[in-house]
């Protein structure tokens, strides 16, 4: 619309400007070389339009004469680049599809119409990947090293390639340099800090957690609480041989995450030998509320090392009542008063867990109970021993498919930060020749799960595993698939190991 509009008010122009003429006649005398040419002015202004445009035609016929060469070779060049660069589309639709053929063709045509262009190169790398071709992936990637623009696209390929082989070395070198290229690449800053975490030197994570979340790529809450599970990591490390350090480091943990169980019950530890039991159980409760723990009740049990059984026995019922008898609080309080010798409490306190479903723990709890009362070759305890094998899980600390009775920083399977959820593992039932083969009776049951190993796989949903495998240090850009197996049942390991009150 405003084309037209300017073509009108240029229109209305030129009649305005011939009216004008028109209306005010006169006369050009052109006198040259001894002729004299006169005419009208009308005449004079349509000559000189004329001309003009004669003198532009032959100069469009020079100047096309002249870069004829240059418009042929510039013709040449854009039919190659469009050729290479629907190359290069048909590679990637055949790299997507996973046919290493076709990837392969149109790499090679990309590569000879387009030269080192960075798609061309990575097409390359990646047509070689599918193929298996690893030399000729990693020539492509290198290539992309040595050219500033694409060296940190290279370094991340390079470091894949790295860590299919198993390479941890150099995949760390390779993830170090683009995070000291491009500190915002996201793959590296994370490769760079599940390997400080392999390396237990949680010093470095936690700079590298706060460098990543002053560049954005960490919100607040994410920053504080992977911090505060490096600083209680930390202070693991330090407990027996450095309490005071480890002191300093689990409190700033709790400062930062009050609901962290294991920094919570570190920092009740390491506080009651210091005889500050005050600070300690206000900790203890605090994250008790959040989270009713085992650890936390047998820390906040045993703040006092000469408080009696009933004194036990009170404060258990002191966390039951904090948080509304959580099944964990009425546990706690079953413990409390076995030890006490109070049978009727007990029994009293346990019940409700028994009406609907109960756990491992709990039937082995009430086991024990009628053991003691009546003998371990009783009915009762017999029976209880017998449902044990057949209850509810308890909760463990899972993190991707991998469950344990002991906290830790990272997962043991992808080396992810902050990993382990406190939940119950999934139930598989076991075969009857299982069964058969621990009978009830050789069981000794105890009060809580017994203690299993530190990391034993579980049928849990892993999360899904990216393209490529990794090694134990190994980041976001790999996953390995680790093969979940059943999960002893609890009670099975009883009599092989005992265990104590959490």
């Amino acid at each position: 619309m405003w084309r037209a509009l300017a073509f009108l008010a240029l229109l209305a122009i030129a009649a305005f400007a011939a009216v004008w003429i028109a209306d005010r006649p006169g006369s050009v005398t052109i006198v040259w070389n001894g002729y004299e040419v006169a005419t009208s002015l009308a005449i004079a202004l349509i000559g000189v339009l004329i001309t003009a445009i004669v003198i532009g035609f032959v100069w469009a016929i020079v100047r096309g004469v002249i870069t004829l060469p240059e418009t042929l070779v510039r013709g040449s060049r854009d039919r190659r680049r469009a050729k290479g660069y629907s190359a290069l589309s048909r590679g990637m639709v055949a790299v997507g599809s996973g046919d290493p053929l076709a990837a392969k063709r149109h790499a090679g045509d990309a590569e000879r119409l387009l030269g080192a262009e960075p798609l061309a190169l990575l097409l390359k790398a990646q047509a070689a990947q599918i193929s298996g071709d690893r030399e000729a992936a990693e020539h492509a990637f290198q290539r992309m090293v040595n050219d500033p623009e694409t060296r940190v696209l290279g370094l991340r390929g390079l470091f894949v390639e790295a860590r299919r082989r198993s390479d941890e070395t150099a995949a760390r070198a390779y993830a170090a340099e683009a995070a000291r290229l491009a500190p915002s690449v996201t793959w590296a800053n994370e490769a760079v800090l599940e390997a400080q975490c392999a390396d237990g030197d949680w010093g470095a994570a936690t700079e590298t957690v706060e460098r990543r979340a002053a560049l954005g790529l960490l919100d607040k809450s994410a920053s504080r609480r992977q911090r505060a599970v490096l600083l209680t990591a930390a202070a693991q490390t330090r407990e027996a041989g450095e309490p005071e350090a480890a002191t300093e480091r689990v409190l700033q943990a709790v400062k930062l995450a009050p609901e962290l169980v294991p920094a919570a019950s570190l920092a009740g530890r390491l506080l009651a030998r210091r005889g500050d039991l005050k600070k300690a159980a206000k900790i203890v409760e605090a994250a008790w509320r959040a989270n009713p723990h085992p650890d936390l009740a047998k820390t906040y049990l045993n703040l006092r090392t000469g408080d009696s059984v009933r004194d036990r026995m009170s404060r258990a019922e002191t966390l039951a009542r904090m948080s509304s008898w959580d099944p964990e609080g009425r546990l706690a309080v079953v413990q409390a008063a076995f030890d006490a010798k109070d049978f009727a409490k007990a029994r009293e306190t346990l019940a409700p867990l028994l009406a609907d479903q109960p756990t491992v723990r709990a039937c082995l709890a009430m086991a024990r109970i009628e053991e003691v009362e009546h003998g371990a070759a009783s009915g009762r305890a017999r029976e209880w021993l017998s449902r044990a094998t057949r209850a509810r899980r308890d909760p463990l600390w899972i993190a991707d498919g991998v469950a344990s009775e002991t906290w830790g920083p990272v997962s043991p399977v992808t080396g992810r930060l902050d990993a382990f959820v406190w939940k119950t593992p999934t139930d598989v039932l076991a075969s009857p020749t299982e069964t058969d083969e621990h009978p009830s009776e050789d069981r000794s049951p105890d009060l809580v799960l017994p203690a299993a190993s530190p990391a034993v796989p579980v049928p849990e949903p892993a999360p899904s595993p990216a393209p490529m495998p990794r090694s134990k240090m190994d980041g976001p850009m790999s996953a390995g698939t680790a093969i979940p197996v059943v999960l002893p049942h609890p009670s099975e390991t009883a009599a092989a190991k005992p265990s104590t009150a959490a």
